[in-house]
């Protein structure tokens, strides 16, 4: 089996780097047919062909990505590098802090030798006469002093301080005094005899200096033990070690303790906390950056999230191209040209499909997902058994230029005057017809208007058509509007026909129009191409039999098939509102048969059938494939281009209308242009900046989009169209209350007020404006937003005079004698002085005067006197120009 068509031609263009004529081109020399569409898609086989022969140029695209990758790769790494720099240099800084602020921890002095006190306290009273403190001085043991090599070898410890001779003897009467106490308390059970004279005296110069040595070392601060070491310790220490020095002893060198790995990394780790405001000092201060972190972190997720939920578009599909634009918060016009560059003619409230909608969605990097009701699922795609199938009758559109003779061609075909229904002569409406022929082979026409403002009409038109005739006048020339219906016809794949009319005329030259369609590409059949074409008159009739025949025989060709067994399918073709009967929508039955009783779904709205009728207003009971019919029974109009469905149960129809409704509600809120920041300073940097409200009515729903699409175009920089509302029927009391609350007009297309409407628009001063003919309605419109717009001031030259002589006169000033050589001098003009060509000063006059009286102005050949206001520097020779400011109406 054949590959399916799944690569789409455009992602194949873009990664080969060619353009679409060279593919197709290409493809068509190699015998492989494809259409010149974007969206076309195309087998594996097919790719692989483009890909052998454009792989140079694949490979140069690749080429220039590589570079692009390795040059953006050389200035990722030159930004690593340059970090990594900058980290190495604020590592160094923080190691360098780290080393300053570190403390050498030193261990308690050790007890290195004992000192006995209490032998030193019994000495003979000869011994301490003559010879004390050297006796104790040699019996107090020197403290041992190890030896450098033993000091490097063994932690470093901290001598004992050796206390100096002063502190010594201190230290020994200290000693005696609790010994000598102790003796006396001791307890002799001796009856006491009074004092005994033994001989010895009492030095009361020593007893009072012992005493003020207790006292001042009680008074001496008590040192504070803490773990840290205390550096006047080390000071007392280094003194210490300088006094043994003096006095000949062995020092003790104290090496500093080396910092641990830990304690480094420790500290650094602390200095780079305080360069950064960080603390580990209060738990509350970290619990508080804590959760600043966190809520920063969730606000990045969400920001991210809003981020990622804003290129995704929820769409239904009933949403037009405004709407998109909207979604996207860019112009419509970008949409259009988006649209225009795939091929598909479409304008700002045309509808798109869901293909076409997800391709310019993906142009702009945008996704579309589509919300559907869930009851949609019960709508069963019937799949047609080959031996249900049998032949249909062919759907033929009819489109063209504005009065080039489609209706005219249609009245002959049908043998009936529509024109004469129709306002203005110009088909306003889309008509749908069936037609018998004399061989007994039924034609189904659809009518569209040929007005640019129904472009919208036409393409509804092609997407429901088989066969496409397009009619152009013999004696005009191929139209923007003809071009327009080629390329609708043409993006919906449907074999076209064309309609030479009007041969009649002596002025026709129907070789001119077929020389002009093969300049478009468009070969006819006469001249050696493809397509189908004929000389037709539409009032004689020449010619019209002859073309319902190539008609028919491209439809032979299409093989149209249809099941009538089945429940109907189709499309809505126009719905308006009936005074009498309700809405009535006019469908076109495609596949299937519609029955009276049927319940009904088209877009939004659902009902059961009540009637049916023919286009001639006859009544039917069923309705076949390929047949127009008018029906009754829905509880509102539908949108024209809405597929209906038929289903079994009328409770379930009016779910999914309900559900229908509610996602429209929601998608109109999604695209509610709202007034930003941006458009208000743009409103206040353009000055007067005004609205246009405006509320529209029409008698069908096609006539009201192509009245919108039109009267959308008018807007411009200083004025904008506002429609804020619009519907299909007459105008009623709470459109007349909306117009008065949002100070809006309110314009009728083939409607009129109904009851109390025009009453209370009276009361409200509320301006109702109908229409028949669509031109009027948006000429109107464009004469009320003109003169809507501030004037333009424009300046206009009215005259100009020659100073021939100058008078100064005292308290007054200068007065010029001048003669009006040009135009006219006016007293309450603005004035000009040239001198030499070149503008000295522009102000106005204070006086103008012929003789002895004052004038209002003065004419050509005459002279004057008059004086310049605030100006005296006048001489003669100057030129006068005289001035006024003319306010000029601006026109659209």
């Amino acid at each position: 089996m054949a590959d399916q068509p799944s690569i789409r031609l455009n992602k194949v263009l873009r990664e080969l780097n060619i353009s679409l004529d060279r593919a197709v081109e290409f493809l068509n020399q190699k015998g492989i047919e494809v259409d010149a569409r974007p969206t076309t898609k195309i087998t594996t086989e097919v790719y692989n062909t483009l890909l052998d022969e454009f792989e140079t140029d694949k490979s140069k695209k690749v080429a220039s990505h590589e570079i692009s990758e390795e040059k953006r790769k050389e200035k990722e790494n030159l930004r690593i590098l340059q970090e990594k720099k900058e980290q190495e240099r604020l590592d160094q800084i923080a190691q360098r802090e780290a080393l300053k602020t570190n403390k050498v921890s030193l261990e308690k002095p050790k007890t290195l030798g004992k000192i006995d006190l209490e032998s030193l306290n019994k000495p003979t009273p000869k011994d301490k006469e003559e010879k004390p403190l050297v006796e104790k001085e040699e019996e107090v043991k020197p403290v041992e002093v190890k030896k450098p090599e033993e000091e490097i070898k063994e932690k470093p410890a901290v001598a004992a301080p050796v206390k100096k001779p002063e502190e010594k003897k201190q230290l020994v009467d200290e000693a005696e005094k609790p010994a000598e106490v102790n003796e006396t308390l001791k307890t002799q059970y001796t009856k006491l005899t009074g004092p005994k004279k033994t001989g010895q005296t009492i030095n009361l110069d020593e007893v009072n200096k012992k005493e003020k040595t207790v006292e001042d070392a009680r008074k001496r601060k008590r040192k504070r033990i803490s773990k840290d070491v205390n550096p006047s310790a080390n000071k007392n220490n280094n003194s210490n070690n300088r006094g043994q020095q003096r006095k000949g002893r062995p020092n003790t060198v104290v090496k500093k303790e080396e910092p641990t790995e830990e304690e480094v990394q420790k500290q650094i780790r602390e200095t780079l906390e305080k360069l950064q405001g960080k603390s580990n000092k209060s738990k509350g201060a970290k619990y508080r950056r804590d959760k600043r972190v966190q809520h920063r972190q969730k606000s990045e997720e969400e920001m991210a999230q809003i981020e990622a939920e804003s290129k995704v578009l929820k769409v239904t599909e009933f949403i037009t191209v405004g709407e998109v634009a909207t979604m996207m918060n860019i112009s419509s016009t970008e949409i259009i040209s988006a649209c225009m560059s795939l091929g598909i003619m479409v304008t700002m409230n045309q509808r798109l499909d869901a293909e076409t909608l997800s391709i310019v969605a993906d142009e702009f990097g945008y996704e579309v997902t589509f919300e559907k009701a869930e009851l949609e699922e019960n709508i069963e795609e019937v799949i047609d058994l080959e031996e249900d199938l049998s032949p249909r009758a062919p759907i033929v559109t009819v489109m063209g230029h504005v009065d080039h003779g489609k209706t005219s061609l249609l009245d002959y075909i049908r043998e009936e005057n529509v024109i004469a229904g129709e306002s203005g002569g110009i088909t306003q409406h889309i008509g749908a017809y069936g037609v018998t022929l004399d061989n007994g082979q039924k034609i189904t026409f659809l009518d569209t208007p040929g007005h640019e403002a129904f472009t919208a009409m036409r393409a509804r038109g092609a997407q429901v058509t088989d066969i496409a005739i397009i009619v152009v006048a013999a004696d005009d020339n191929i139209m923007p509007q003809t071009k327009e219906a080629i390329s609708h016809a043409q993006a919906a794949g449907v074999p076209i026909v064309f309609a030479i009319n009007k041969i009649d005329k002596e002025t026709a030259n129907p070789d001119k129009i077929k020389e002009a369609l093969a300049g478009m590409n468009l070969m006819v059949e006469d001249w050696g191409g493809k397509v189908q074409s004929h000389d037709v008159s539409a009032l004689n009739g020449t010619g019209v039999k002859e073309l319902l025949e190539k008609v028919l025989l491209e439809a032979e060709l299409l093989e149209l098939q249809a099941n009538p067994n089945r429940a109907a399918k189709g499309t809505v073709v126009e719905a308006f509102l009936d005074k009498g009967r309700g809405y009535v929508s006019t469908i076109l039955v495609q596949n299937g048969t519609l029955k009276m009783g049927d319940y009904l779904l088209a877009g939004k709205h659902s009902g059961k059938v009540k009637a049916m009728f023919n286009e001639r207003g006859v009544s039917l009971d069923e309705a076949p494939p390929s047949t127009p019919v008018s029906i009754l029974g829905l509880d509102g109009a539908p949108q024209a281009g809405d597929s209906f469905y038929i289903l079994e149960d009328e409770r379930e129809a009016k779910q999914i209308a309900a559900k229908r409704t509610q996602l429209l509600r929601e998608q109109s809120v999604r695209t509610q242009r709202h007034i930003t920041l941006d458009e208000i300073g743009r409103r206040i940097a353009l000055g007067e900046f005004k609205e246009l409200n405006i509320i529209l009515k029409g008698d069908v729903d096609g006539s009201v989009e192509a009245l919108t699409d039109s009267l959308q175009k008018l807007s411009t920089s200083e004025i904008e169209i506002k429609i804020i509302h619009k519907g299909v029927g007459a105008i009623t009391e709470s459109d007349v209350l909306l117009a008065s609350a949002s100070d809006a007009i309110v314009i009728g297309f083939n409607v009129r007020p109904m009851g109390n409407a025009r009453a209370i628009a009276e009361k409200e001063e509320i301006d109702i404006r109908s229409y028949s003919i669509i031109y009027d309605a948006i000429n109107d419109i464009k004469d009320a937003m003109e003169g809507m717009l501030s004037p333009e001031m424009r300046e206009e030259i009215t005259g100009n005079a020659e100073i021939r002589e100058t008078f100064k006169i005292s308290k007054i000033g200068t007065i010029a004698g001048c003669m009006v050589t040009s135009g006219k001098i006016y007293r309450n003009s603005g004035i000009r002085i040239v001198r030499e060509g070149v503008v000295i000063f522009t102000g106005e006059l204070t006086s103008l005067k012929r003789f002895k009286d004052d004038v209002k102005e003065v004419a050509k050949g005459y002279d004057c006197g008059l004086q310049v206001k605030n100006y005296n520097d006048i001489k003669v020779g100057d030129v006068l120009e005289c001035f006024q400011e003319v306010a000029v109406k601006k026109s659209l």
